[in-house]
């Protein structure tokens, strides 16, 4: 099981990949469509985490494999533009991903 990161910064990206996590940084619409299609078509990525500005982008998209296709997770995720609540934010993913509320 491999992660991937579709960024809109190179800062998210240098800190995933020290992690070990490998992704591109994109900036424009066309290019995060192609970055999750071809993510997502890659059979041994199994979570594709991807930044809140990108996800606005290409918001319909992004639903519509996280409600129709089984594989790959796609995880939204803060970055340091983040406008949402951080601690919210990670607390609500482990909440949805094991459903232990903290």
């Amino acid at each position: 099981m491999r992660f991937y990161l579709i960024s809109d910064n190179v800062d998210t990206q240098m800190g995933m990949r020290l992690a070990g996590i490998e992704g591109v940084v994109v900036h424009k619409s066309e290019e995060v469509r192609e970055a999750l299609l071809g993510a997502a078509d890659n059979k041994d990525i199994a979570v594709i985490l991807i930044t809140e500005k990108l996800v606005k982008l290409c918001r319909e998209l992004v639903y519509d494999y996280k409600l129709n296709r089984r594989q790959p997770l796609i995880v939204e995720i803060p970055d340091r533009h983040a406008t949402s609540n951080i601690n919210g934010t990670i607390s609500s993913y482990i909440e949805s991903a094991i459903g232990l509320k903290l």
